[in-house]
């Protein structure tokens, strides 16, 4: 089949996050968001992956035995997993023994959180803040999502590059290019921050349902500001909001439900 499109409406297709092939099928809407969802990979899918890479960072990770942590995991993790109402699946919960200041939850119930972020939190609401936000991605199905809008757009960049191959044009590789910066920016960078901040708020409702204070979200992130220094990428060429964006954002939504 011979693709015609002009090049300003691929450019201005591709940044607009319009020109994505079979986009219209595979949609359903995610009762945790409201939203609908283009999806090309279900949970059970994910699940299995989610097995294997658990497998391989518990193997490449020292997992800490320090008994206090792992019960505080497990305790504040426990009650946002009944929040969420997830508790038919089986979980798993893995304090890794390193300074690193991050977290996780995959697909099929496993849990990993860095002694870095446990130390760094002050309190369990804190904990519950990021096991929260963390079963948000969960729940609001980013990882599929995600995927299956990096898939729809190589696919997009491959329609394009047939469409430029149609005439003889020496600037087509430039012109590539600049499709491939414009379906970075224009899509999968802002749909991962969207993502971040979905999640931030799917977090503070289980918090709130679990009964933790949710104002130490915010307290999270002001301190999250505070020890980055100023030394994040500029918020355009990060996948994550800027913990300032995630303060006001987050604030704005607890008023708005009137959790406080």
């Amino acid at each position: 089949m011979e693709v015609k499109m002009s090049r300003r409406a691929l450019i201005r297709g591709l940044a607009a996050g319009t020109v994505v092939p079979f986009a219209a099928s595979g949609c359903a809407t995610n009762p945790a968001t409201g939203r609908s969802q283009f999806m090309l990979v279900s949970q059970g899918q994910l699940a299995k992956l989610s097995a294997s890479a658990w497998s391989d960072v518990k193997a490449e990770t020292p997992v800490s035995i320090d008994p206090g942590l792992n019960r505080q995991l497990k305790q504040v993790g426990g009650r946002i997993v009944q929040a969420a109402n997830l508790q038919n699946q089986n979980w798993e919960y893995a304090v890794f023994d390193t300074d690193e200041k991050n977290a996780f939850v995959m697909p099929g119930g496993k849990v990993g959180f860095y002694r870095g972020i446990m130390e760094f939190s002050e309190n369990n609401d804190q904990i519950a803040a990021i096991m929260g936000h963390e079963t948000g991605h969960v729940t609001a199905r980013h990882a599929a999502e995600r995927y299956s809008q990096q898939v729809a757009a190589g696919v997009g960049l491959q329609v394009a590059n047939v469409a430029l191959s149609q005439k003889d044009n020496r600037y087509k590789g430039e012109i590539a290019a600049i499709l491939g910066v414009g379906v970075q920016f224009g899509i999968i960078l802002p749909f991962s921050r969207k993502h971040e901040l979905e999640a931030d708020k799917l977090g503070v409702d289980y918090m709130y349902r679990s009964g933790y204070d949710v104002r130490q979200s915010v307290r999270l992130w002001e301190r999250m500001a505070a020890d980055s220094g100023g030394r994040r990428q500029p918020e355009l060429l990060s996948t994550h909001p800027s913990p300032e964006t995630r303060v006001r954002a987050l604030d704005a939504y607890i008023r708005q439900r009137g959790y406080v």
